[in-house]
């Protein structure tokens, strides 16, 4: 058997990813399954298994991949600029998240059946990809607000991060949901990830700001 390079395993293990995104744009998580996702790969089905075990770990690495996506413009942003005001912080961070749709709507997902059902390893590597994210997110409070300590920064973290795992829900509403809500007598106003993310932003940097001059 002739020996396959590691880009060509790479590249192959991309186009399983890349296949995943591709349905989970027009399918939800429970109708995508291994088989729907080998239809539109170049392999058989079968060959999938020797990158993934389970759909949960290929939907596992996407979100990795997204993650990773979010890291370069967060470092980007950190590099590129000397200074910034937490209004330009908050506007900054949230234009990040703005073009993140997919990762959103992935963080919208139950997490512990993903991560159950994917092997160590494979869980480890998205660990690292996540963390990476709160690293990237700290390194820009950092450089653009000095003043604040290490625990209002960790408090930043605490209270950002489980923020955006319910963004997506309430951006993105089916015509079927709003006609319930109205039915419910539950009033539906539209804002867009950067409109409730900067909102957020402002209010939490606004907020450590306020406690800060307190102390």
């Amino acid at each position: 058997m002739p020996k396959v390079s590691e880009e060509f395993l790479l590249a192959r293990r991309e186009e399983i990813i890349d296949a995943c995104a591709t349905l989970y744009q027009t399918m939800s998580f429970k109708d995508i399954t291994i088989k729907e996702i080998g239809k539109i790969t170049s392999f058989n089905r079968t060959s999938i298994y020797n990158y993934f075990n389970t759909k949960e770990e290929i939907f596992l690495a996407l979100m990795q991949r997204e993650y990773m996506l979010w890291i370069d413009e967060l470092k980007t942003l950190a590099e590129e600029h000397e200074t910034m005001s937490k209004s330009d912080l908050a506007d900054a961070l949230a234009r990040t998240l703005a073009k993140r749709e997919r990762l959103l709507k992935l963080l919208s997902m139950n997490h512990f059946d993903m991560e159950e059902n994917s092997r160590l390893e494979n869980l480890v590597e998205f660990k690292k990809a996540y963390g990476n994210s709160l690293k990237a997110v700290k390194t820009c409070l950092d450089k653009f607000c000095p003043e604040m300590t290490e625990k209002d920064k960790q408090d930043f973290l605490y209270a950002y991060f489980p923020f955006i795992y319910g963004i997506y829900p309430y951006t993105v509403v089916t015509e079927r949901q709003k006609e319930a809500m109205e039915e419910a007598g539950v009033g539906f106003v539209y804002h867009s990830v950067y409109e409730i993310s900067r909102n957020f932003l402002k209010k939490l940097l606004e907020n450590n700001e306020t406690e800060g001059g307190a102390r």
